[in-house]
């Protein structure tokens, strides 16, 4: 299990305590590379791999501020603070996609920022997730705040999906159903059975409706909540994918209240295992699809990401 963090590189889990590795780097997220190892985009200007070693290489560099990526088949799609979708060939060249600078609506999107105290905080306008259905026929991209613009040829055309006010934080296809995918967002879950073309809310059950986070763990599907991004507490939901019925708290050693909630990219799922760590730097483990938790580690600084592999 890898664990990203915002400004201390990441940390290794596997026996004993969380291994350091590339200690005083930036790291805004970490994805599956397909082949054991792992993708992660380092100091907002670097794409790097992971060996299933643990040895790191730079795959490209970009002056773009990157936030996202997702492998497809021989391709690494990334998303950009600017709104942008670029793509990555197996020889490290990195193109722009101009269709994605097309999609109808895209005048409307806006930075997702707030006022708190007098000043104004919160990520830029941009491509906060992005992901692909498990045939990999569909990418899905999440733009904070525009929506989730869908692609089916891939990426050189775009078409808009949710409305743009649904404030969506992060996107997640089924790693084995095409046809699911699901997303955290301001008003509740999101969920769509017809790969992301149309999407339908859930908010009961939730004590707070702004989600953050969101991943499949085995047949359900687990989303954070809290009352606003800067809340000082957040918690895990459950529901069945299939299912039409409230959400459920998680429970089984999972603290009722995480602290400071779940950030984007921070609830993560393999087979049975699955992983969520809080803002507060908090690890909980899971061997059973979620159902029963233990801490795993404490105080990794500023989590921003999880891979388990």
């Amino acid at each position: 299990m890898i664990v990203a963090t915002w400004s201390h590189g990441v940390f290794v889990c596997s026996e004993g305590l969380p291994k350091q590795e590339r200690a005083g780097h930036s790291v805004r997220v970490v994805v599956a590379d397909g082949q054991g190892g792992a993708l992660a985009i380092f100091d907002r200007h670097s794409l790097c791999r992971r060996s299933p070693d643990g040895v790191w290489s730079t795959i490209a560099t970009t002056e773009m501020d990157l936030s996202c990526c997702v492998l497809v088949d021989d391709f690494i799609y990334i998303g950009t603070d600017d709104a942008l979708i670029l793509r990555v060939n197996p020889a490290g060249t990195i193109e722009q996609l101009p269709g994605f600078e097309k999609v109808a609506g895209r005048d409307k999107w806006y930075a997702g920022s707030m006022v708190v105290e007098g000043r104004r905080v919160g990520p830029p306008l941009g491509v906060r997730s992005i992901t692909a259905t498990s045939d990999g026929k569909t990418l899905l991209a999440n733009v904070h705040v525009g929506g989730i613009p869908r692609s089916t040829d891939g990426g050189a055309t775009w078409q808009p999906t949710i409305d743009i006010g649904s404030d969506v934080h992060e996107v997640r296809a089924h790693p084995n159903r095409p046809n699911i995918a699901a997303a955290a967002a301001a008003i509740g879950l999101c969920v769509s059975t017809d790969g992301g073309a149309t999407w339908e809310v859930e908010q009961r059950g939730l004590h707070a409706l702004h989600c953050s986070a969101v991943a499949f763990a085995g047949e359900d599907i687990l989303v954070s909540a809290a009352e606003s991004p800067f809340a000082p507490l957040g918690a895990i939901y459950r529901r069945g994918i299939g299912e039409n019925c409230p959400l459920v708290q998680a429970a089984g050693g999972l603290p009722e209240w995480l602290e400071r909630g779940v950030d984007t990219h921070c609830i993560a799922a393999h087979g049975s295992v699955v992983a969520v760590a809080d803002r507060g730097g908090n690890l909980y483990l899971s061997a059973d699809h979620g159902h029963s938790w233990s801490r795993r580690a404490e105080d990794i600084p500023g989590p921003s990401s999880i891979l388990i592999l």
